[in-house]
């Protein structure tokens, strides 16, 4: 790309403040070139002397930035993507995409289609476990993210943890085995800790999230004879002590996979491939595996059936 893509960043929280923007500054063929939050000292906080609004729509008005990203409570993105779409700028939204795979299909119904933050997938550990996966594999995965909500900071936003957590590691699972999740069980579910069984198109995954428990990222794949193929884990007790000795000084650990999605965004609204970055249809797609979890949590773990996407 020859010149920088202006980026208006929608939601001045704790992940604004802390990921998006120090990885706006890192990220190659990005800017940030505005910010908007109903909140003043948040938008102050964030803008960090770039133009500043109260909406996304306000923002939009002034028709100066190529792109949005939504980093707003769920509850806002499908009206701030449709104030987008209808202006005709690109938008990446956060993750969850949607409260339900209803409302994410009217993401999906957008035009110009929006991207969605699935940031896991840029990770370099997590890129590493993809690649040594050998196609169409059979596949036991294991998969954990667990972290302490109330360490986190942020300033609104308190999702229950299936719509917190849940979507990172059901888009692993879609991604890693390349397929499409067709059932669920034995999912046990409450606001803070969810259980789950995915059956895959190859294979199946055991899949843990919590916000009340140290931070834990596990990724591990293995195959059907029990194999362990690759594994990436980070968290725990010895990188909360080292964050701990480190002090301010080093960036928080989303920003590397922020920055690298950011760029993979910039190419995509280029008319790249985008590298992997999550697109709507991804996002409907697990918005209705996270609604079949939350059906079989309510029938004591009974098997659902998911609908695999056409």
């Amino acid at each position: 790309m020859s010149a920088e893509l202006a980026i208006g960043l929608v939601g001045c929280g704790r992940l604004a403040q802390a990921g998006y923007v120090p990885a706006l500054r890192a990220a190659h063929g990005v800017r940030l070139a505005a910010v908007a939050d109903p909140d003043p000292t948040r938008r102050a906080r964030a803008a960090g002397g770039v133009a500043s609004f109260e909406s996304a729509a306000a923002l939009l008005e002034q028709g100066a930035v190529d792109a949005l990203v939504l980093a707003t409570p769920v509850t806002s993105h499908l009206a701030d993507a449709r104030v987008a779409a209808a202006a005709g700028v690109p938008v990446l939204v956060e993750k969850p995409p949607a409260q339900d795979a209803d409302t994410a299909a009217e993401l999906l119904a957008l035009d110009p289609q929006p991207w969605i933050a699935f940031n896991r997938r840029f990770g370099a550990g997590q890129r590493a476990v993809r690649a040594a996966i050998p196609a169409q594999s059979e596949l036991d995965l294991r998969l954990e993210l667990l972290y302490r909500r109330r360490s986190w900071g942020a300033h609104t936003v308190g999702d229950e943890v299936l719509l917190d957590l849940a979507p990172h590691l059901v888009d692993l699972a879609r991604w890693l085995s390349d397929g499409e999740v067709t059932g669920v069980r034995n999912a046990a579910v409450t606001h803070q800790r969810a259980r789950f069984a995915l059956e895959l198109q190859h294979g199946r995954a055991q899949v843990t999230c919590a916000a009340d428990r140290a931070h834990r990222e596990r990724v591990e794949a293995r195959d059907a004879s029990g194999r362990v193929m690759a594994s990436h884990n980070e968290g725990g007790l010895v990188t909360g002590v080292r964050a701990r000795l480190a002090g301010g000084h080093r960036p928080h650990p989303l920003v590397a996979s922020l920055t690298a999605q950011l760029e993979a965004f910039a190419i995509a609204i280029s008319g790249g491939e985008g590298h992997g970055l999550a697109t709507a249809a991804d996002g409907h797609a697990v918005m209705a595996v996270v609604d079949a979890v939350r059906a079989s949590a309510g029938q004591a773990g009974r098997q659902i059936t998911v609908a695999v996407a056409a």
